[in-house]
């Protein structure tokens, strides 16, 4: 994960570019194949002619070749020796109603997902000769974990070896296992306030007690976490959960110097990472880390597939002796057939492919959405958080009936969703979720919605 900053005195292309030739010494070797230049830009929010000078700059000084129909790759001049391998909590549905109109922030539109290639992906995995006799590994195929561990090393600026990655059925699987391993050494979680309940509920669950962490503009406050004698936090440092604050980089070095100062650990929530629209993504926390003392969890949720459950964590070096000591007989809970058609879905390139066009077509929905809430509300909303994720967070900035204005929308078969209802704190705010509609059915939603709004105005 390369840092672009459009602030710099230095142009662009030459960021890119040195940036680019320090992960080539560092990381790749003869052959290795370079990202496509419309990817790169993509994922950086840099125009094609921007890449196209880079990657002309590490052609000219012997760094990689171009060749027709396989793109950039290294060349052999630069080829250093490397030991580097690149390698529950149940979700409460819906009430049972037929909404017309359902604002659900965390959902993709039905049409999203590439069903027909999943089909032949898993028809061709079903084929193959693998051994239905014995039991997969409960870390995760280790195929997968080598797909997961490139990807976020590329993406994200992970630091890590493929036997860290660990796979999980979802974010409260994950967070299980952690609290399990923790559980001898730590007895107290610090969480951002407001933040995300699940994390609160599984921790308590196996009967940590609960510091609750209040925000600031930058994110979780520092000076407050270091009153508590907590060790271990957990923080959605790129998108703050409910409220969409990053974290930057000032405050990452500090909360980083807590966790080496304290002996501490921290438990990164990449929540969001992959639905940046507004700015280039934030590289992790992981990433930055010197000292081992950061463990980082993502998941395929947001992006491709909720119902899919397949999650990540990627612990440190020196948790791993007590999760093989914990977790010997534990059998992964994704089944083995769909972890192996996840690993052909990356290898292929077609997570890739599928996460661009998520990118594209959510970033598309919403501008709409924000476009139309500011255009059509105008000065009776505050926007409390965009430019991330599947959902644009509100509040009215006069006079406001909240009960009319649930009473109404459930009489009109409309589903909102509030901040409070998930991360349990003071913080309120509606959560108008973009990514279930298309890109047809938003304006009319909104227009009811606006509506509705009109009436819950106190005059």
């Amino acid at each position: 994960m390369y840092n672009i900053s459009s602030s710099s005195k230095t142009p662009l292309h030459i960021q890119l570019f040195k940036q680019l030739k320090q992960d080539i010494e560092q990381n790749f070797k003869a052959g290795d194949k370079l990202n496509s230049i419309r990817k790169v830009a993509s994922l950086y929010n840099l125009s094609k002619n921007t890449v196209e000078s880079a990657y002309s700059q590490l052609v000219a000084e012997g760094y990689i070749e171009s060749y027709p129909k396989s793109g950039y790759l290294v060349t052999d001049t630069y080829y250093k020796d490397s030991q580097t391998t690149i390698s529950s909590v149940i979700i409460q549905e819906n009430e049972k109603e037929n909404y017309l109109y359902d604002f659900i922030p965390a959902r993709l539109e039905k049409g999203s997902f590439p069903l027909k290639l999943w089909k032949r992906i898993f028809t061709k995995v079903i084929d193959e000769s693998l051994d239905f006799g014995t039991y997969s590994s409960g870390q995760g195929e280790f195929a997968l974990r080598e797909q997961i561990a490139k990807y976020i090393i590329q993406s994200r600026g992970v630091k890590c070896q493929t036997n860290q990655v660990i796979v999980c059925g979802g974010l409260a699987d994950s967070l299980s296992i952690l609290a399990r391993i923790l559980h001898k050494t730590h007895n107290t979680l610090a969480i951002e306030n407001p933040g995300y309940y699940v994390a609160k509920n599984v921790f308590e669950s196996f009967g940590y007690n609960i510091n609750k962490i209040p925000l600031d503009e930058n994110g979780i406050s520092i000076e407050a976490l270091n009153l508590t004698n907590a060790k271990l936090v957990y923080t959605t440092p790129s998108h703050q959960y409910p409220t969409g604050v990053a974290i930057p980089i000032s405050n990452r070095l500090k909360l980083l110097h807590w966790a080496k100062d304290k002996d501490a650990l921290i438990i990164e929530d990449d929540y969001d990472s992959e639905l940046s629209y507004d700015n280039r993504p934030i590289p992790s926390l992981q990433g930055l880390d010197k000292n081992d003392k950061v463990v980082y969890i993502g998941t395929f949720s947001k992006s491709l597939c909720a119902t899919l459950r397949i999650s990540y964590m990627v612990l440190p070096q020196h948790l791993m002796k007590e999760y093989n000591k914990l977790y010997d007989a534990y059998f992964s809970s994704v089944p083995l057939m769909m972890q192996k058609t996840m690993e052909h879905f990356m290898s292929e390139g077609h997570w890739d492919r599928h996460l661009r066009k998520i990118r594209t077509l959510n970033r598309k929905k919403h501008n709409l959405m924000r476009s139309l809430l500011k255009d059509t509300l105008c000065n009776t909303i505050k926007i409390e958080s965009s430019g991330a994720g599947l959902a644009i967070l509100i509040n009215p900035t006069v006079d406001f009936d909240w009960d009319k204005l649930k009473k109404i929308t459930k009489e009109k078969k409309m589903k909102l969703y509030f901040a409070k209802d998930k991360s349990g704190g003071d913080w309120e705010a509606i959560r108008m979720g973009f990514g279930g509609f298309t890109e047809k059915e938003l304006p009319l939603a909104m227009k009811v919605f606006f509506k509705i709004w009109e009436q819950c105005i106190v005059k």
